[in-house]
This record gives structure tokens, sequence and C-alpha cells, in this order.
């Protein structure tokens, strides 16, 4: 039985457009399957190999294992890079989360432009978290799923250490001693959730090479 199990799971994350989580794997298997189990004997035996089992934001997939990615570079297409401006903003976000675009020009010492932030969050990279119960109710953002796949990460746990980034200068100096890495999609005692029905984000045309700051100090 584990052994059609783990046929099944290995056909199902061959054949998915994306990511599946374990739950959602169940729901195509025999109710008795040991899904968990399965999963981890399936890692197990492609540990090493060139396709590795990894689980990424909870959810699982095959990928080309690392020391192998150079063998795809003439066969990729090259990404748009963001901009150092999108770069400094999406750390920020990531490390301070619940965080307001006010915290954020505060961290960076430079007026935000808002296509800055327009850009991450039509990427998918940042999502609008709530708003904070502050005078002027100012909206705060966080990071997505999309940012723990895209940078290949389990869970927000896994970003470079606060040290490093703070050498690199994206991350303030003055962080409170007690400081950790917040769940992006856990409530905060200080922010309330948006109804986004009423909270569509207008986009603007932006170009993610480009410098996008207005001023930088």
């Amino acid at each position: 039985m584990s052994e059609a199990v783990e046929r099944a799971i290995e056909a199902l994350l061959f054949a998915a457009a994306g990511p599946l989580s374990a739950a959602e794997l169940a729901q195509r298997l025999p109710v008795e399957s040991d899904v968990g189990a399965a999963l981890m004997a399936l890692k197990a035996r492609y540990a090493g190999r060139g396709v590795e089992l990894v689980c990424v934001a909870e959810r699982w997939r095959f990928q080309t294992a690392a020391d192998l990615a150079h063998l795809m570079t003439e066969e990729r297409e090259e990404p748009r890079r963001l901009s150092r401006a999108a770069q400094e903003t999406l750390a920020i976000i990531a490390y301070h989360q619940p965080v307001t675009r006010a915290e954020i020009e505060s961290v960076r010492g430079v007026q935000a432009s808002k296509g800055t932030l327009d850009v991450l969050l039509e990427l998918g990279l940042v999502r609008m978290r709530g708003r904070r119960r502050t005078p002027g109710r100012p909206v705060t953002y966080g990071t997505t799923e999309t940012f723990l796949e895209h940078y290949g990460l389990a869970s927000l746990a896994d970003l470079p250490g606060m040290a490093e980034m703070k050498a690199a200068g994206l991350l303030g100096l003055d962080l409170p001693p007690d400081f950790a890495v917040p769940d992006p999609n856990g409530p905060h005692e200080e922010e309330d959730p948006l109804d986004m029905a009423q909270e569509t984000p207008e986009f603007h045309t932006d170009f993610l090479g480009a410098e996008d700051d207005q001023t930088r100090s």
C-alpha cells in the first residue's frame, strides 16, 4: 500500500502546475493513505539526485538540484530583476511586517515611490495585510506565499540572518533585542483586517531595472 501511495504522489506532483500541500494530495488518494510518510519516503529517495523533492511554504514540489542549476542557464529566460529600491523595500517588509509605508520610508531614510510598492503587489510578493490602529488608519504590508516560493523558503525562519541584512543596510540598527521574524499570515494586535472588496490597489507602470526613488539621502 505504501509503495502505491508513493507512486500516486509522485505522479500527482510531476503533473501538477504548481506545488501541492499534503492536504491537496490527500484529497486525491484513498482515505487510509499516510501522505506524510509517503512524502518523507519520496524525499529520501530523491535526495542527492538530479531532481529533488522539496517543501516550500508548506507545499511540495519537484525541482532541479541546486548544484545542477547552471546546466539550465542557457535554456531559461532571464527573469526581470527588481530595482534596488524594490529589493530594499521587499527586505524591510519581510523583516518588519506588518509595516506601513511611512515605516518603510523611516527604515530606508528615503521617500518611497508609490510605483515600488505597486510592483511588489502586482508580482504577488507583497500583500496589503490590514490597517494599523493609529491615526489615519495606514495600510500595513506583509509578504505572501508567492514570496516564499520565489525565494525557495519553507518559512520566514529561513530568511538570511538579521545581522547580515543589517550589514547590508536593509534593516534598521535600532531593532529591539526581543525582535523576532513574524508570521506573515498571523494576526497582529495593532492591526485590523482589510475589507478587500473596498481595498483594491491601483497599479502604475514601472520598470524593474530603473531606480524609482524620488530622492535618496
